[in-house]
């Protein structure tokens, strides 16, 4: 808006004013009026006007925010919608496409009666789009990201979270003044040159990030290779072993980390159940849940790995013993945003009871020992390493079966059962040595367990669930899960996507004239096809002829070089005038 004097804002409100006044037919002479006095243009009063001038709001409309489309109607357009969406949430079908599908399957109507005229007339797409959105069941709608809850953890070393990030390092094998780390050249190491990639595939360096939830503390360790079981567990018995001048160590209770095969193989689930550490690996698409030590990997990009162009790194344990001591900058000067402290003073908070220590050598053995299968007996308890354990408490245990036992690494008077929940994710039961009162009876312990509170379902979550329901037209989602797991059809088959072609009512087109192709003058610039004997005989046999070895004889002497294929006919009716002649003599 252009900068205007006080008088002539105020002559431009009279002006619009008295033009308002005028009524229609008046208005134009009020006008040239102004652009006399002002020496303006019609249109640049126009434009001045509509700047300064207070229009009042447009009346709202008395149908306004009415919908044509009823909900279940609605229900069943979302529902095919969202069944045409790729994984890469591209849609498929329109809602125009959609609309004239379920029409022509005679699954909805879509329309509205006018008023005055009594005439029915169809929804268009705009009206069902905007009737899909009232209802929360547009797919843009439906595809956004579910609610999710912060998760707090209740002490230093309660929870960790573990990741696994492939650095723009690798290790270069060469002369004094080439050997060690080096930052990778964009000019020789990108998507178009694979071979380059590949040479040091084995070269690369990788970083394993850990972070305290609670305190936020770092660690970052550094290996070679790739994202594996042995670098995993490298990684975290380095972090749980007392460092000098690193306050930070100990077992945690929990550790949250991706779906990765690296972490959750055979040996990383030993070791965790040896130190009695509940892994909560997240969903696949669920990096959110680990979003801390997702922020970490920036950190440790930009404060630390950022100064690794500026100095030559001789091997992996300098590059570690260089990040330790950055770790220790970071972690014990710097302020986080939650805790309003930094993370060391934040992480010296835990207890003597919080803090569980365990030699590193012994951490490392534990990678390897499996758990011992043991008979539960009648009194409900196990042998194992000379003793009786109580596994009463033990979920679905039984007489007579087996339970899997293993070594707890902080206390001897307890051992754990290993199990496995619902969704395959293995459980460590902690059960104590079978201790009895004064009357010789057994007594009871309590096994410690925990659980997370989901939030209530938002409207959406249950039009998401709705919806799934009447796309495999079942009343329960158990029962829409098992027919999605049994590859039937949605809507029970009973929707035809191409009915709209199939129906459609094609005109009669007239045939066209062509020209006629020259096949003689063809047939004369093109060579004959020439046939073995073998293949003429097997022509003629085709025609009717019945060959003998005499027939065959006098091909082979009329054609010694071949037949052309186009002397056939003739053939024929030369052999069978010969047997005619033959029958008749």
């Amino acid at each position: 808006m252009a900068t205007r004097s006080p008088a002539m804002i105020s002559r431009l409100v009279a002006a619009h004013h008295a033009a308002e006044a005028a009524g229609h037919g008046g208005k134009e002479l009020v006008y040239a009026s102004a652009m006399r006095e002002l020496g303006i243009s019609r249109a640049t009063l126009a434009r001045a006007i509509k700047e300064v001038a207070v229009k009042p709001p447009r009346k709202r409309r008395v149908d306004a925010g009415a919908v044509g489309l009823t909900r279940e109607e609605a229900l069943l357009i979302s529902a095919l919608l969202m069944e045409s969406h790729r994984k890469n949430d591209k849609q498929l079908l329109t809602i125009g496409q959609a609309l004239e599908i379920l029409r022509a399957n005679g699954r909805i109507r879509a329309e509205r009666v006018d008023e005055s005229t009594g005439a029915i007339i169809l929804l268009s797409v705009s009206a069902v789009t905007r009737a899909l959105r009232g209802y929360g069941l547009h797919p843009s709608q439906l595809l956004r990201p579910s609610p999710c809850r912060e998760l707090q953890s209740l002490h230093p070393n309660h929870v960790w979270q573990i990741d696994a990030s492939l650095c723009v390092l690798y290790w270069l094998k060469g002369g004094a003044n080439e050997a060690g780390l080096q930052v990778m050249d964009k000019d020789k190491f990108y998507k178009n040159k694979p071979k380059n990639l590949a040479r040091i595939e084995s070269e690369r360096v990788w970083s394993y990030e850990i972070t305290d939830h609670l305190s936020g503390t770092i660690f970052v360790h550094y290996v070679l290779g790739a994202e594996s079981a042995a670098n995993m567990a490298d990684a975290f018995i380095t972090a749980i072993c007392k460092r000098a001048d690193d306050p930070f160590h100990g077992v945690p209770l929990n550790l949250m980390m991706d779906m990765g095969s690296a972490n959750t193989s055979g040996p990383v689930k030993n070791l965790m159940r040896r130190l009695g550490v509940t892994i909560y690996p997240h969903a696949a698409g669920n990096a959110r849940a680990t979003g801390q030590v997702e922020n970490a990997r920036n950190i440790i990009e930009r404060s630390f790995e950022s100064g690794l162009k500026l100095v030559r790194v001789g091997s992996l344990d300098e590059l570690n013993a260089e990040a330790q001591k950055w770790a220790r900058w970071y972690n014990g000067a710097k302020v986080h945003a939650r805790t309003k402290t930094t993370r060391y003073n934040k992480w010296m908070e835990i207890t003597a009871a919080q803090l569980r220590l365990v030699d590193g050598e012994l951490a490392r053995l534990l990678l390897t020992h499996e758990p011992e299968a043991r008979k539960v007996s009648d009194t409900l308890t196990v042998q194992f390493n000379g003793r009786e354990w109580d596994v009463k408490d033990i979920p679905g245990v039984m007489i007579g079966e087996k339970l899997r036992v293993t070594y707890n690494a902080f206390r001897r008077d307890s051992v754990y059962i290993v199990d496995v929940d619902t969704q395959g994710h293995e459980l460590l039961h902690p059960v104590p040595l079978v201790a009895r009162n004064e009357h010789g009876f057994r007594a009871d312990a309590n096994v410690i367990g925990e659980g997370y509170q989901s939030l209530p379902d938002t409207q959406l979550e249950k039009n998401r669930k709705e919806i799934e329901m009447v796309a495999m037209g079942v009343d329960t989602l158990l029962a829409a899960a098992e027919a999605r797991k049994a590859k039937e059809l949605a809507f029970g088959g009973a929707i035809d996507p191409w009915i709209v072609q199939h129906e459609h009512q094609a005109p009669t087109y007239l045939p066209k004239r062509g020209t006629e192709l020259p096949i003689a003058a063809r047939a004369r610039d093109a060579p004959p096809v020439i046939l073995n004997h073998f293949e003429a005989a097997r022509a003629l046999i085709a025609l009717g002829v019945v060959m003998d070895a005499e027939k065959n004889r006098q091909v082979a002497a009329w054609y010694p070089a071949g037949v052309p294929e186009t002397d056939i006919p003739k053939l024929k009716d030369s052999l069978t005038a010969r047997a005619r002649l033959r029958l008749v003599g």
